[in-house]
């Protein structure tokens, strides 16, 4: 299991961030070769290494964006076995006080952002090439102050089962995870008096995304798996 992704390259966006970071190392720890992409500045600029490669300053929001970034990625490992969709944001707004703003905000940081970077990386994947997308658990309930959030990670879903129906005769798998809470020290900032221990850890929502990138996930495509913890 410990080398079971070897020299596989995984393009990962928004991987600057606590699950970014955690899903790096440990695939990292698999064998594999990471990029990890993000609109943010790199906190660990020129530490780029044989394993590791970040682009910062990727706004997967504008036209061709990922198709660059992918390119860098492509010149330095000539090729790319899967994607991680990360990126993603969060905002907390009732319909009636809230704006359209923030509806569209939010679609282009957690959809448009993924169907960029899989528009980007399609072409280049072959048989057994993996696609995996963070979506969230509030898409399949949506809570108080969460319409818009909630209606943008449903379209994650949405788009999930639809690239996979495409895919499927290709052997590429597409699959989509629904963290409940994950503990990450800005959401125990924003919610301090919970019980942390029942939320879902960036090492643990890894691990089941590489499961999702490894060859024992063939035969799961177009599956939006709950990921809950004890929330």
């Amino acid at each position: 299991m410990a080398l079971a992704l070897q020299d596989r390259v995984f393009v990962v966006t928004g991987g600057f961030g606590a699950l970014g970071r955690a899903l790096a190392s440990l695939l990292q720890e698999r064998g594999a070769r990471v990029a990890l992409l993000d609109r943010a500045a790199s906190p660990a600029r020129g530490e780029d290494t044989d394993r590791m490669l970040e682009l910062d300053g990727v706004d997967l929001g504008v036209e061709g964006a990922a198709q660059r970034a992918l390119a860098q990625v492509l010149q330095r490992w000539q090729h790319v076995d899967g994607l991680v969709n990360v990126a993603g944001g969060f905002a907390w707004e009732t319909v009636a006080d809230g704006s359209l703003d923030t509806w569209d905000r939010l679609y282009a940081i957690n959809l448009r952002s993924a169907v960029a970077a899989s528009q980007a990386v399609l072409p280049h994947l072959v048989a057994g090439g993996r696609i995996v997308n963070i979506g969230a658990l509030a898409a399949q309930k949506a809570a108080h102050g969460m319409g818009a959030y909630a209606a943008a990670k449903a379209g994650v879903m949405r788009f999930t089962e639809a690239l996979a129906e495409e895919l499927k005769d290709r052997g590429v798998t597409v699959n989509a995870l629904l963290p409940s809470i994950i503990d990450t020290a800005a959401n125990r900032a924003a919610m301090p008096e919970a019980d942390f221990e029942r939320w879902v850890t960036p090492l643990a929502l890894s691990r089941v995304v590489a499961f999702l990138l490894s060859d024992e996930a063939a035969a799961i495509t177009g599956a939006c798996l709950p990921v809950a913890g004890r929330v």
